[in-house]
């Protein structure tokens, strides 16, 4: 359990530059971040602004070519890749603009998926995602597989799987850019109830400055490094 003296999240002097033919383009400058348990934090920038490259560098999806991540004190980069993997699937949940359920599988094993990662018996993790499918508004869904549900409800399961592991720590990019206003404005509200009723630090990458002002703290990336909005 993370210490409340102890960030979740922090991210010190992280550079990463792209290749394009000849020339090098630096997205991120020397992000520096930290996040608090439970703190809610939004970051807005322009598009192409190097937003979700920072996301998928918090999360372990991405490597830095300089700087360190560091989730709940250990370093997210730099080891091998199960070591990477075990410290996501542990602490980390992903919430994206398109929800990413997998076709073939139905709501309660979509979510349900992590623990099952995890290695916990079928039922019991079947079981917890029954449970929070049911606290999402889809216990009447369990079944049905994701071209069977609705975009909102797609995206409410998303959720559900992003906070089945109970993590420290969600990262969201765009989460209700997919969506129209009504189930945007729900899939976000619920995303708030389940971070004060589990106390897991939020980090939304949003270009929506409305979901940004909802938020403990709004940072603007830009230039390569990110600041508090003005």
């Amino acid at each position: 359990m993370t210490d409340d003296a102890r960030n979740v999240l922090e991210c010190r002097g992280v550079v990463r530059r792209f290749r394009e033919g000849e020339s090098v383009l630096e997205v991120l400058s020397g992000v520096d971040l930290q996040v608090a348990p439970a703190e809610r934090v939004a970051i807005i920038g322009a598009s192409g602004s190097g937003k979700t490259t920072l996301l998928q560098i918090m999360g372990g999806l991405d490597d830095p070519d300089e700087g360190v991540v560091l989730v709940d004190g250990v370093a997210m980069h730099g080891g091998d890749e199960k070591a990477k993997g075990d410290l996501r699937n542990r602490y980390i949940g992903f919430v994206y603009q398109f929800h990413h359920l997998l076709p073939e599988f139905t709501a309660e094993e979509n979510v349900a998926m992590p623990l099952l990662i995890r290695r916990k018996p079928r039922p019991d993790a079947l079981a917890e995602a029954r449970d929070l499918l049911g606290r999402v508004g889809l216990g009447e869904r369990l079944t049905h597989k994701p071209g069977e549900l609705s975009g909102g409800e797609r995206q409410r399961a998303a959720v559900a799987r992003a906070l089945i592991t109970r993590p420290q720590l969600v990262l969201a990019d765009e989460p209700t850019g997919n969506l129209d206003a009504g189930n945007g404005e729900h899939v976000l509200n619920l995303m708030l109830e389940l971070n004060r009723e589990m106390r897991t630090s939020l980090v939304i990458v949003t270009h929506d400055h409305s979901i940004a002002n909802r938020m403990d703290r709004v940072l603007v990336l830009e230039d390569g490094r990110l600041v508090d909005r003005d």
